[in-house]
């Protein structure tokens, strides 16, 4: 299932990582586990078919239980590095609830969330919607890539990347590169189901 990108996801991580540095100045190492932790729960997808629907958002991974174990243990060893980990996890499960949806919770193991890309009428005719398609997840990534608020979103996000990193952590910007794998991974995808459905 096709949600907020990775790269999206990445961008918020140092967004966040460059924010908090300007009071802790992390290491190296420390600025990135920031940042991998902000997407690294998106690696579940291999994991789907222990889901339930096969949905990697309804393992315990898209819950908010991972980051608020983080977070706890940052507080128990008053690691601040841990402590903004469990926050920028949670922040990653908070905006997974804006396009499709996540099992917040876990325990209802119940999708939740705006999920402003899933009106009510396709979400309980989906079957419908995904049989017009020769893959059914170009019907995701197809509604993702044409909506205009979605790609709104990951250009302002990359803006802020931007501006956060060099102003609060300039040296760190190196990091920024990897943003572009996940940007390549994504377009990538998108143009090679275009040209199936195109056939």
């Amino acid at each position: 299932m096709v949600k907020i990108h990775i790269n999206s996801h990445f961008a918020i991580g140092v967004i966040i990582a460059s924010l908090f540095n300007h009071y802790f100045n992390f290491t190296l190492l420390e600025f990135s586990l920031i940042v991998i932790t902000s997407f690294i729960n998106d690696f579940d997808v291999f994991f789907s078919k222990y889901a339930k629907d096969h949905n990697h958002r309804n393992l315990v991974s898209h819950s908010i239980i991972p980051g608020v174990i983080i977070f706890s243990i940052g507080l128990i060893f008053d690691w601040s590095v841990l402590i903004v980990c469990g926050f920028v996890y949670f922040v990653h499960i908070f905006v997974d609830t804006l396009d499709w949806g996540t099992n917040f919770f876990y325990f209802p193991k119940k999708t939740f969330g705006l999920r402003f890309l899933m009106p009510k009428v396709e979400e309980e005719n989906l079957s419908k919607y995904l049989a017009n398609y020769r893959y059914p997840e170009s019907y995701f990534d197809f509604k993702y890539y044409n909506n205009k608020i979605c790609m709104a979103i990951e250009i302002i996000l990359f803006i802020l990347m931007i501006i956060f990193v060099v102003f609060l952590a300039f040296e760190y910007i190196i990091v920024v590169l990897f943003y572009f794998l996940g940007l390549y991974f994504h377009l990538s995808r998108h143009f090679y189901l275009k040209k199936i459905e195109a056939k």
